[in-house]
């Protein structure tokens, strides 16, 4: 079990992702990035390391093993420290040699590495690319495997939902249950021993794909699950609502309607009808009845994005890219959400036409009020966010409230 550092360097234009997130901590399929490099690489994690602006959410999540850059304690010469950017270890990963340096081709973002001298590790978390390019061998991997921006989640989500659900479903075994239909011969894994419930009238289409549907997870009588796809802990999949392939439910999320090839982080509701294709959910989103997205232009062409309000367009590489809706956004009902469109953290969208382009952070959007032009009140944010936890009988921390405040500062 190799001893491991993951670290957040923090250079990626990554938008909502990793507003109140490290990177590692991305749902990047069904499983985070961290927990996909654990199972794969069997890991032993010694620290994680994170940008300052991060380190207290990072040591709420996980404790004592969460660092800042610069407050890490001596890290042992040979250590391997590993992106946390990073989807899918590449195979070179394996013979990495002290000295020597992964290093992503089209990015040229650093992927991991192995040093030699202890001293390096310091400065190596404060500079990544220096300090792999000055003390060692670099190694090019052709594969991107690295998130570069919001819509990377989209670029990566097939074949890191295919690894996460192999990984999951290995070794499992569960009886056909009464009333449920199945169909198809890839792995089907109902947790059922740990309590997911699975109601009479469901079908999961295992025809092109596994289906796992994890611990205390409910699904609704009259549902459709097409794999691949994956229903998280405690999730609830609600009645007569269609899954659709390379979908990934969060853990404690809820949904209905129509959604297909979407990621939900965690805590998020799409309790209504409307469709929703290849997005990317954060945390603490509420979709309001009706709400719907595009994700196909009519011209059929490739969808380009910005990754801020202020970035240039840029392409996706997808022809099919929906949106990317950040943490604690609220869209009011029959919300339209156009092809490529960003919603920013904490954005408030009820306006009757269609969002587009990016929304703002903390945007508050109606008739009234066009994206930007006016914000929500920050007081009066941090009373709806503390509601909205206190229902599943959670509390903010003093360090995610802080974050929160930091980014209404930012602007």
């Amino acid at each position: 079990m190799p001893d491991a550092i993951i670290f957040d360097d923090g250079l990626a234009t990554l938008g909502p992702l990793t507003d109140l997130r490290a990177a590692f901590d991305v749902r990047t399929g069904a499983l985070t990035n961290l927990e996909r490099l654990t199972r794969i690489l069997k890991l032993n994690i010694l620290g994680l390391v994170v940008p300052q602006r991060l380190a207290g959410i990072a040591r709420d999540t996980h404790g004592g093993l969460a660092h800042a850059v610069g407050h890490l304690p001596s890290v042992p010469s040979g250590t391997l420290v590993i992106s946390a950017r990073c989807t899918l270890p590449p195979t070179e990963l394996d013979e990495l040699e002290p000295g020597q340096s992964l290093i992503d081709k089209s990015s040229q973002g650093v992927i991991a590495a192995r040093l030699k001298d202890a001293h390096d590790y310091a400065a190596f978390f404060a500079d990544p690319q220096a300090v792999a390019r000055s003390t060692g061998t670099l190694v090019e991997v052709e594969r991107p495997c690295l998130l570069t921006h919001p819509w990377s989640v989209r670029t990566f989500r097939d074949q890191c939902l295919t690894t996460d659900l192999v990984e999951l479903a290995a070794g499992g075994e569960n009886d056909r249950i009464p009333g449920v239909t199945i169909l198809g011969e890839a792995p089907v894994l109902i947790r059922d021993d740990d309590g997911a419930r699975v109601f009479p009238g469901v079908v999961i289409d295992a025809e092109n794909g596994p289906v796992v549907i994890d611990e205390h997870a409910v699904v609704r009588p009259g549902a459709v699950i097409i794999g691949p796809a994956y229903v998280g802990q405690h999730a609830t999949v609600l009645d007569r609502a269609l899954i659709k392939a390379n979908t990934a439910i969060g853990p404690h999320c809820k949904l209905a309607g129509e959604v297909g090839g979407t990621i939900f982080q965690s805590h998020s509701n799409k309790g209504h009808d409307g469709h929703l294709g290849d997005a990317y959910v954060g945390q603490w989103v509420n979709l309001g009845a009706g709400t719907t997205n595009s994700n196909l232009l009519n011209t059929y062409a490739e969808v380009m994005m910005r990754a801020t309000p202020q970035s240039p367009l840029e392409r996706t590489g997808q022809q099919f890219m929906g949106c990317i809706i950040g943490d604690h956004v609220k869209t009011a009902i029959c919300t339209r959400i156009m092809t490529g469109c960003i919603l920013h953290t904490g954005a408030m969208f009820a306006a009757t036409a269609a969002a587009t382009g990016n929304v703002p952070p903390f945007a508050w959007v109606t008739d009234e009020h066009a994206p930007g032009s006016k914000r929500y009140r920050p007081d009066k944010f941090l009373e709806a966010m503390h509601a909205v936890m206190a229902r599943r009988k959670l509390t903010a921390s003093p360090a995610y409230v802080a974050r929160i405040t930091e980014l209404f500062a930012q602007g």
